[in-house]
């Protein structure tokens, strides 16, 4: 599991019958102390998450383990929008304490 930001969608006009009505979100990784990484995800949306929010991201066989996603070829999925992380006692994010939220 992963934190990253969304930065933006997939769109995908053909896709297999099981894959149809999930939205694709493109998420690159970052650090806890929110430094962007070279990392990047095509996850399935199960949130509605929304560019710049930042998300918590699992990957591999838990990423199908989701209602929605058993027996589909998921590899990613945002599965929270994260409000608020903190280290050692001291709070790194509150969603909406960044400029442009």
């Amino acid at each position: 599991m992963f934190i990253g930001e969304v930065i933006g969608s997939v769109v995908a006009s053909q896709k297999t019958d099981n894959m149809a009505g999930f939205a694709l979100r493109i998420v690159r990784k970052i650090s806890p102390d929110m430094e962007a990484s070279a990392v990047y995800a095509v996850a399935v949306d199960g949130v509605g998450a929304k560019d710049g929010e930042y998300v918590l991201v699992t990957s591999g066989s838990p990423a199908r383990q989701t209602p929605r996603t058993d027996a589909r070829p998921v590899d990613a999925i945002i599965m929270a929008i994260v409000d608020t992380w903190q280290i050692n006692g001291k709070v790194r994010y509150t969603k909406g304490d960044t400029p442009g939220e």
